[in-house]
């Protein structure tokens, strides 16, 4: 399922690094751990919806890379979108 509207673009205003971002490596991150975060409570429901298992570990790896891009380039950055997402513990 995709994100409401509004709630999306909430999400590229919180993480935006300039006006009309969208593609930037934190805004992609915070839209993806978003979709990850619905779909994880939609399978503690639907345990055997294999289908949309398989969506969110692609989600998670394609997270997964552009939080290793992310690292790379810019490792302030890579932190502070850690914190504010909360992913690590």
């Amino acid at each position: 399922m995709s994100l409401a509207v509004q709630k999306k673009k909430d999400i590229i205003v919180k993480f935006a690094t300039h006006d009309g971002d969208t593609g930037s490596p934190e805004v992609q991150v915070a839209l993806l751990s978003e979709r990850i975060n619905y779909l994880t409570e939609h399978f503690k429901g639907h345990e055997k919806d294999h289908h949309s298992r398989r969506g969110l570990l692609k989600m998670v790896s394609q997270r997964r890379r552009l939080l290793d891009y992310l690292k790379g380039k810019n490792l302030d950055r890579y932190r502070l979108l850690v914190t504010n997402l909360g992913l690590r513990k």
